[in-house]
Order: C-alpha cells, then structure tokens, then sequence
C-alpha cells in the first residue's frame, strides 16, 4: 500500500481530484434522482418488497 508521503505533488494532485469529482458526481446523481417522484415510489415500493419478503437472491438474479 503506498503511504501518502511516497506520493509526488502530481500523483497526490490526481488522486484529490479523482476523489473530489466522484464526490460532486455521486451528489449530483443523488439530487437529480430525489427530484424524481417515480424513482422516489420506487424507493417506496422496493422498501415495502423486502418488508413482505418479495425478494431473490443473488443466485436467482444472476443464475449462478
């Protein structure tokens, strides 16, 4: 495992900026689907599967 200090001032540069702009794109994916009231059901309606037991496992959804 690389230790910060091994790091160049470019290398540990690359590395904030990947960081951040994950960050922004994850917040952004967030907002955009909270502002979305059919994605917002679907939370609700999933939440209500899992209560009732309407679920698969891993093994039934990619049939391994």
């Amino acid at each position: 495992m690389t230790k910060v200090a091994e790091l160049s001032v470019e290398e540990l540069k690359s590395v904030i900026h990947e960081s951040v702009l994950e960050s922004i794109e994850e917040y952004l994916e967030d907002i955009m689907a909270l502002a979305s009231p059919s994605y917002l059901e679907s939370i609700i309606e999933a939440r209500k599967d899992y209560k009732e037991g309407r679920t698969k496992s891993f093994k039934e959804v990619f049939d391994v």
